[in-house]
């Protein structure tokens, strides 16, 4: 049913609201999160801690603003009688917000892992000096591809490009310094459960706004959201087992509490399980309630905490990974 201009004056200040929390806590978790995570564990705080967790935010928000808008489409073909209306796409603001995050990171690395603090600097020429330059530039190159690709008239061929950002982002997380055992295990599992995690936030994001674009359909709607529910408990499961494997192969369990990348990696924990008690509320409503916008709520709640936990995630690549490679793999 069309909203009436009251409803649709309330769901805008609504939105505006949802808007405004996720900015502060995009502002706050890097303003505070690194001092909250290393207080009283010992460890040195990384320079520039909270520019790199601010760039991170915003990169890999637009990566799943990308995926996500690539991710629905495909779902949205599958919607028997869909309607022809779609949401207005995000994604060249989305690319170029994720090239120039790229961009700060890249200088980041090219000076040394430093945060510049003048011109004199800036030397983007030694990026193609090292390994973690070259896939700096790769993150830099394939989130402008990614941009034209998805105003061509194939707007899925954005998908290449943003996989290839996908992996750069899996090998830099896991160099090869000579401490690591079998660096290409830990790059598999991040490759998989970064992808996962696109999917599954950006997923969701666009099949709400799509939802919001068939509202004069809500059956169609309902169906789309199932389709979703049914890709999304794959995409948990993927999430969930390589985050644990990570976990394991980089922390172990007596370090949780005392270092700065346990209690970020607990407080991700606690909110993926906030998330997945929303998701089951969502799924039970879709399935029980005779209005087909019944799961729409808390659905809404859950995409506002995965932006959380995108913010959490973006923490935890910045502050110190403490690994210890003369332990068991899994001990």
């Amino acid at each position: 049913m069309p909203e009436t201009p009251g409803v649709e004056a309330a769901a805008g200040t609504r939105r505006a609201l949802a808007v405004l929390v996720l900015v502060l806590a995009a502002a706050l978790v890097p303003l505070l999160g690194p001092s909250l995570a290393l207080d009283g564990t010992g460890e040195a705080r990384p320079p520039g801690v909270g520019v790199v967790t601010l760039l991170r935010i915003s990169m890999f928000a637009a990566l799943c603003v990308l995926v996500g808008e690539s991710a629905a489409a495909w779902l949205s073909r599958r919607v028997p009688d869909a309607p022809a209306g779609t949401p207005r796409s995000w994604a060249l603001v989305a690319a170029f917000v994720g090239a120039a995050s790229a961009v700060g990171l890249a200088l980041i690395v090219a000076n040394g892992n430093l945060v510049p603090g003048s011109l004199d600097e800036l030397h983007p020429g030694r990026l193609y000096d090292t390994a973690d330059g070259r896939l700096a530039l790769v993150e830099v190159n394939a989130f402008a591809v990614a941009g034209f690709c998805a105003q061509s008239r194939r707007p899925g061929t954005a998908t290449l490009p943003l996989a290839a950002a996908i992996v750069a982002e899996a090998l830099r997380a896991h160099p090869d310094l000579g401490r690591e055992d079998d660096p290409l295990l830990g790059s598999a599992l991040t490759l998989v459960h970064l992808t996962c995690a696109a999917l599954w936030a950006g997923g969701l994001l666009q099949v709400l706004r799509t939802m919001r674009a068939w509202r004069t359909r809500p059956t169609a709607g309902a169906a789309l959201l199932g389709l979703y529910a049914r890709v999304a408990a794959v995409l948990f499961a993927g999430v969930t087992v390589t985050g644990i494997c990570s976990a394991l192969r980089r922390l172990p369990l007596e370090s949780v509490l005392s270092t700065g990348y346990g209690r970020v990696l607990i407080a991700k924990l606690l909110l993926v399980a906030v998330i997945a008690a929303l998701a089951v509320a969502a799924r039970v409503r879709l399935r029980r309630s005779p209005d087909p916008y019944a799961a729409i709520v808390p659905a809404r709640v859950e995409v506002l905490v995965l932006a959380v936990v995108v913010a959490v995630s973006a923490l935890l690549t910045a502050v110190p990974a403490p690994i210890w490679w003369d332990r068991p793999l899994w001990g």
